[in-house]
């Protein structure tokens, strides 16, 4: 996905991308921005996180449509933050989490469980 300005997604649509997203990828990233360019600090410390331990990962760039995406990620998550790091189609959480598991060794076992 790309950030367009003044683009917006339905809500369903939003819905069907996060469940399609988790329940496809064995790893997924919900960030703000892409790979290429993530568009915060958090989102691009998460993305370094998980790259560290795993290549082969699918990103969601949120930023189309904010309001609609953490509504969609929060009935999966209970969160409304991004980012969001899902393995397995389990909620793993944002970088804050992702840190604490790398700080505690624990962060490639999450990641590689996929």
């Amino acid at each position: 996905m790309t950030f367009q300005p003044d683009s917006s997604l339905e809500q369903d649509e939003v819905n069907d991308i996060v469940d399609q997203a988790i329940e496809s990828n064995d790893v997924v990233l919900f960030m703000k921005g892409n790979e290429l360019m993530p568009q915060c600090g958090y989102s691009q410390r998460a993305l370094e996180l998980i790259r560290q331990h795993r290549t082969d990962l699918e990103t969601v760039d949120t930023l189309e449509s904010l309001p609609e995406f953490r509504e969609a990620l929060s009935e999966h998550s209970g969160w409304e933050t991004v980012p969001q790091t899902f393995v397995d189609g389990e909620f793993v959480g944002g970088s804050d989490v992702l840190a604490e598991l790398d700080e505690r060794g624990e962060l490639e076992a999450t990641l590689q469980s996929a």
